[in-house]
């Protein structure tokens, strides 16, 4: 079968090329518009009840994640010439068009009760705004009788301060939002050069904005470099100009593919699809390098580079097809996750490495045989004297020191057990971004005197249609926001119980009284409350229509998912159960924060059973290659050993298991098992040519492949590393313990298989080849030279001359 593959490739070589460019132009006209996603990640399935109850709660409420939050602490502030320009900003801020509404310190009000009309007043504390010092400080002590705002616009032991700013939820999930918010940057930049004051920023739309500039950015940026690493790697080890421009050629129709089979599907760059590129530059060099090392040794025997190409086609493309169905398989699994976002990712990887087997198999040996045969300083690489010597290393170690080899593999197995029981499960809401960014730093800032950022929603449900006016309901609303204020790492909650109170203090004009009305003294209230117009916009976003449910917001520190979940879990929930036990009102925690923790544990689960997944699907296509179970576990050996250790590694130098690192082992076991597959395959050709002579089969296999095994290393090595200098803690986890990963497998691969195989001694007897794989000329032996008639390919060039004539 691969015989006629062969002929039908060379033969129609110009018009297959010319298919190619058709389809990569098709392809780069549906990704030359592509969209970056600018929504927060969903990972918590549709279906998932929480899901379904925070989805719920955003039509009844309103979007959780709709506030940035700008900060200052500095004395400065609330001296006259820089108090006015910040009140200055609050209101430009305020106009910009995608802002609900701005609010600070200079545009506070005070409720005064107007006894006779009946209803209270909101009138605005610094209006008219203050000519001087002496104003100024009086107003802001009116301002600091205000209890509503302690702890909300201000610190009052810190004398920190904010800016609220609440974006239109058409903003938040449009590109929109980075416009909107670079006008907010650029307003507080020019504040920041006026007055000398530095400003901090938090907020999910602000992360997520500064996210998706840095994610479009570093689009660019790494496909650039991991090309220019690919073609300098490639000129070092080739030493000429064919065998670095042709593979770079390749791997640009793989982009310009992935791109627009991205568009093709509909979907738009994300944080992970946006690394594709990337990531297929890495994994497409590969095909190119076993090829071009093949087609180079065999034109080195013989010097036809026609009969050559048929060689390598024959002997290379059922092994390159299954190495990158390995591959392929490694990101597939990710579409049982039942996450959108990694099912996206699966996907178009799986879809455009089987792709890169295609273009690869088409172009290479096309474009080669369209250029002279290689000239002797073509396939000098051959006989590279320090790569020679590696291997001669690695034979040695095979034939005279299989012991030493077992006992240190032993070792690492015993360093990876002991380093993964002390791997740690937990990620931060802000995890992958570097410690000394701003946005941590200003994280920190807000924590410091605001407790935290991060959205925390609690929802009571009081059973009944106007449950609220309850006085029974109020009095079990305000024991539990007391017991909520409590709480560490939480702010104190606000909801309309908060609005009532700031009623009952301008009722009765005193601070003091920033409680909850006595039963007696609600009616008098409620009857102001009942002319106020505006008391529906201020109720409204924390009381549903139907009066039964009320909403609590607080925010949380980000202190990370494993206490973040025993907080929520075994502290907050297990507190609302017994504070509403004997009542009629039903607490239940949501918000993003609630679906970030639970969205971390399903990830980290769905990952762990796609690496398990992954697994059996390579056993199984392993199965199907060599028929033997004694072939399928020696060969998974080699590929488990360097996960293992990596995994040991994570645990000693305490880096956290988290999505981010999860997604490395399926990915890199894909990746890593093509060497496995090359060398045995190779090893498999070499018995039934040595007459199984398991020696010679495992020296010749481990000099022919073993360059090969090292350049594709050496490449996958140096292209997933430049992922270290991410921005993004998740890319950088990529990066490292995915290039680690391989170097490691390389090793194994190169040293432990076929010390396994000389051990086990796989000879005729044990090593029962699939008979259904002998039905196909799939490998080539020496002995099928008669079958090669080199006139055959001369049979579409003569008629393409005859047609010129």
């Amino acid at each position: 079968m691969w015989l006629k593959i062969a002929y039908f490739i060379l033969k129609n070589r110009i018009t297959l090329l010319s298919i190619l460019v058709v389809i990569t132009a098709f392809m780069g006209y549906h990704g030359r518009n592509l969209q970056l996603s600018y929504e927060f990640m969903r990972i918590v399935p549709e279906t998932d009840g929480d899901m379904l109850f925070f989805q719920q709660f955003k039509k009844t409420f309103g979007d959780d994640g709709n506030l940035l939050v700008i900060g200052v602490h500095d004395s400065a502030i609330y001296h006259l010439s820089k108090f006015k320009a910040f009140a200055q900003l609050t209101y430009d801020i305020g106009k910009l068009e995608g802002i609900t509404e701005a609010i600070s310190i200079p545009q506070a009000v005070k409720l005064v009760a107007n006894a006779d009309e009946k209803k209270f007043e909101a009138q605005k504390i610094f209006s008219p705004f203050p000519k001087n010092q002496q104003e100024l400080d009086s107003m802001l002590e009116v301002f600091q009788t205000q209890k509503f705002y302690e702890n909300r616009l201000y610190n009052p032991h810190t004398g920190a301060t904010v800016i609220l700013c609440s974006y239109q939820t058409e903003y938040l999930n449009s590109e929109k939002r980075i416009e909107l918010t670079n006008n907010i940057l650029k307003l507080c930049t020019d504040f920041e050069k006026k007055t000398r004051l530095d400003l901090h920023y938090a907020g999910l739309p602000y992360v997520r904005t500064i996210n998706a500039i840095i994610v479009k950015k570093e689009l660019n940026l790494f496909i650039i470099i991991s090309l220019l690493v690919t073609a300098v790697v490639l000129f070092l080890f080739f030493r000429s100009f064919s065998p670095v421009i042709f593979p770079l050629i390749l791997i640009g129709m793989v982009v310009v593919w992935t791109m627009g089979t991205i568009g093709l599907m509909g979907y738009k760059i994300t944080m992970l699809t946006g690394l594709l590129p990337s990531i297929l530059v890495v994994i497409g060099i590969p095909n190119s390098i076993y090829l071009v090392t093949k087609y180079h040794q065999e034109c080195s025997k013989h010097g036809n580079k026609m009969k050559a190409m048929v060689h390598v086609i024959k002997k290379i493309g059922i092994v390159t097809l299954i190495t990158n169905a390995t591959t392929a398989a490694g990101f597939f699994v990710l579409c049982f996750t039942g996450v959108e976002v990694l099912k996206e990712f699966g996907i178009v990887a799986g879809i455009n490495i089987l792709n890169t087997f295609l273009i690869s198999l088409v172009f290479i040996p096309s474009t080669f045989t369209l250029m002279p045969s290689p000239q002797i300083r073509h396939t000098k690489h051959l006989d590279f004297k320090p790569i020679n010597s590696l291997i001669d290393f690695f034979e040695e170690c095979v034939f005279f020191h299989r012991k030493k080899v077992y006992w240190i593999v032993g070792f690492l197995l015993v360093f990876a057990i002991i380093g993964m029981m002390q791997i740690k499960v937990v990620t931060y809401m802000v995890d992958d971004l570097p410690e000394n960014s701003s946005i941590k730093q200003d994280l920190a800032f807000f924590e410091h005197h605001f407790k935290g950022i991060m959205p925390l929603e609690i929802v009571l449900d009081t059973q009944r249609k106007k449950g609220f006016r309850k006085y029974e309901n109020l009095e079990k609303i305000h024991e539990i926001e007391t017991a909520l204020s409590q709480l560490p790492y939480v702010t104190e909650p606000i909801s309309v119980l908060t609005f009532l109170k700031a009623a009952n203090q301008a009722y009765f004009d005193s601070p003091e009284k920033f409680d909850l009305p006595t039963k007696k003294e609600l009616p008098f209230i409620a009857s102001y409350l009942k002319l106020q117009q505006d008391s529906a916009h201020l109720t409204r976003a924390f009381l549903d229509s139907t009066g039964q449910f009320v909403r609590l917001s607080m925010k949380i520190a980000d202190i990370g998912s494993v206490k973040m979940e025993e907080f929520l879990y075994r502290t907050l929930q297990p507190l609302l159960d017994s504070l509403t036990k004997n009542s009629d009102i039903k607490a239940r925690i949501t918000g993003t924060t609630l679906l970030f923790i639970k969205g971390n544990d399903f990830l980290i689960q769905n990952l762990m059973q796609s690496i398990l997944l992954a697994f059996l699907m390579i056993a199984l296509i392993m199965g199907l290659l060599f028929g033997n179970v004694r072939i399928i576990l020696i060969a998974l050996i080699p590929n488990i050993i360097p996960i293992l250790v990596t995994a040991g590694m994570m645990g000693w130098l305490g880096i956290p298991l988290k999505p981010s690192t999860a997604i490395v082992f399926s990915i890199a076991f894909g990746i890593s098992v093509d060497d496995t597959i090359h060398y045995l395959a190779k090893y498999r050709q070499e018995l039934l040519e040595r007459h199984y002579n398991v020696l010679r089969a495992i020296s010749i296999s481990l000099h022919e492949t073993g360059k090969s095994m090292f350049y594709t290393s050496v490449v996958l090595f140096f292209g997933f590393i430049i992922f270290a200098f991410s921005s993004f803690g998740g890319t950088i986890a990529l990066g490292i313990l995915t290039s680690s990963t391989l170097l490691y497998a390389m090793l194994t691969n190169l040293i432990l298989l076929p010390s396994l195989l000389r051990t086990f001694e796989i000879n005729q007897h044990r090593f029962k080849l699939a008979t259904y794989l002998e039905e196909f000329d799939n490998f080539y032996l020496e002995d099928d030279d008669e079958e090669i008639d080199i006139n055959l390919l001369q049979i579409r060039k003569n008629e393409q001359k005859k047609t010129s004539d």
